[in-house]
């Protein structure tokens, strides 16, 4: 069996689309396609079927699918340690993470990497926890800094966790604004404020709604970034105010924070996937993100 095509197959079980899988392998949809074609004539076995004008995974898809991956994990393990054969851990490692914990976490993560193991390679990926954890799961990252407490998309058993960090969740207000001057703050006072939030779906605008409508308010929201650094212009400028994690607030702006009268704190966390030995460059990486937690970087 072809590993490439197998991974193409793990894809689409996580992925869910032909489509989809075209786009993230920079492929065609018909390519896609014909690669899967030749991967059951390779195994003699139906892995795909028509529902519509949709492909889903057969009983036999499905269970390849998902040895697939352990498969390519083992393969990629070897390969990495025959390249590292008594030298130090090197090869490709990719982690993903989200904005917040890029500066804070990833990037003093993969400075002391680069100057440790010149022949270690860590290529960054900034995703929202929403957009990791498929990519983990279908193999296109090694290692995602998350977070434990998105539960749209719950961490499993075929990840294994490393625990990194605890970060408050803030009411973000302009400096001049009332709540400037109050040692915490009940949401439900601000139910007619104008509102900044994350894009739809994501984990910060699912949390933001969530915990105003536990106030028992729908938010008047203004206008959505993906960027915090333009949500913190937008309050600084007071035209906004915001729900911002910890992390996210750049102390280069000018507006003030307040904890909430009940707190809410999200544990970010290192994952990996479960099942094979990580390969010695993956463990390295997992190690400097250890470490950054025990030296307060975060």
């Amino acid at each position: 069996m072809n590993p490439w095509r197998l991974r193409l197959l793990s894809q689409l079980d996580t992925l869910g689309t032909v489509r989809a899988v075209a786009q993230a392998a920079n492929l065609s949809p018909s390519n896609v396609s014909q690669q899967l074609a030749v991967l059951e004539a390779e195994t003699r076995t139906q892995l795909l079927e028509r529902t519509g004008r949709r492909v889903r995974l057969t009983s036999a898809g499905l269970i390849l699918a998902r040895r697939a991956r352990a498969i390519l994990d083992h393969m990629d393990g070897v390969e990495a340690e025959l390249r590292g054969f008594g030298a130090e851990p090197a090869g490709l490692v990719r982690l993903a993470a989200f904005q917040s914990a890029i500066h804070t976490m990833a990037v003093p993560t993969v400075n002391r990497l680069a100057r440790e193991y010149p022949h270690l390679d860590v290529e960054l990926l900034q995703l929202e926890p929403h957009e990791s954890l498929p990519v983990l799961r279908g193999g296109d990252a090694d290692v995602i800094i998350t977070t434990t407490d998105f539960d749209e998309l719950p961490l499993g058993p075929d990840l294994d966790l490393v625990p990194l960090a605890t970060d408050s969740i803030l009411l973000v207000v302009p400096p001049d604004h009332p709540a400037a001057g109050r040692a915490a703050v009940d949401l439900a006072a601000y139910a007619d404020e104008p509102w900044t939030f994350d894009m739809p779906q994501s984990y910060m605008a699912n949390l933001a709604l969530r915990l105003c409508r536990q106030s028992r308010f729908e938010p008047r929201v203004v206008c959505r970034f993906s960027n915090y650094m333009m949500t913190l212009q937008h309050v600084e400028a007071g035209l906004s105010i915001a729900l911002l994690p910890g992390l996210a607030v750049d102390r280069r702006y000018r507006v003030a924070t307040r904890e909430l009268a009940n707190p809410v704190t999200r544990t970010i966390t290192a994952a990996s996937r479960h099942g094979v030995a990580p390969r010695a460059a993956v463990r390295v990486v997992l190690d400097a993100l250890r470490h950054n937690r025990s030296l307060g970087t975060q």
